[in-house]
């Protein structure tokens, strides 16, 4: 569709007529709250793949869809006539509708999102009050060495010890 700017002009056309044809036309209440999101026309013409999803009841989203589903392929001629109409194609392409899923998936994702906010939040005003559970530096330095008295780092033996290996 990317490569036929004729394809993709009769796409937008198609997505025009059949969402005002289902907004005003069709009267069919199995069609209420249906959305044509998209509109894919093959390259030759032949095939426009509606992309179409619905707003329903929470709860009734599966039985609403499979209605609506049905009544689109019922009207599925009269829509094709519409649109020969108005596109004034020799040839009307076949309409296929098919269920958007990306709405749902984009909400679901957006959940996810929103859950993984909230955690971050919660995690935040955690570490407002939190300290460390050990000392807040419990690396050794090389001045407390220095600073313990007896004048000779750690790793060097005694100056006692070196004479009595030398003897």
């Amino acid at each position: 569709m990317a490569g036929n700017p004729r394809a993709v002009r009769i796409a937008a056309l198609i997505q025009r007529v059949v969402a005002s044809a289902l907004e005003s036309q069709m009267h069919d209440k199995r069609l209420a709250g249906v959305t044509v999101t998209e509109v894919r026309v093959t390259n030759d013409l032949q095939i426009a793949k509606i992309y179409w999803t619905q707003l329903g009841r929470s709860g009734h989203e599966a039985g609403e869809r499979k209605r609506a589903q049905q009544a689109l392929r019922q009207a599925s001629g009269r829509l094709r006539t519409l649109v020969g109409a108005r596109a004034g194609l020799r040839l009307t392409p076949t309409l296929r509708f098919i269920y958007d899923e990306v709405p749902a998936e984009a909400t679901e994702i957006e959940d996810v999102l929103t859950a993984a906010r909230h955690r971050d939040e919660a995690m935040a005003k955690a570490r407002v009050n939190a300290s460390y559970a050990g000392d807040p530096d419990p690396y050794r330095h090389d001045d407390e060495e220095e600073s313990d008295g007896s004048g000779s780092a750690p790793d060097e033996p005694a100056a006692e010890d070196t004479d009595e290996a030398d003897r």
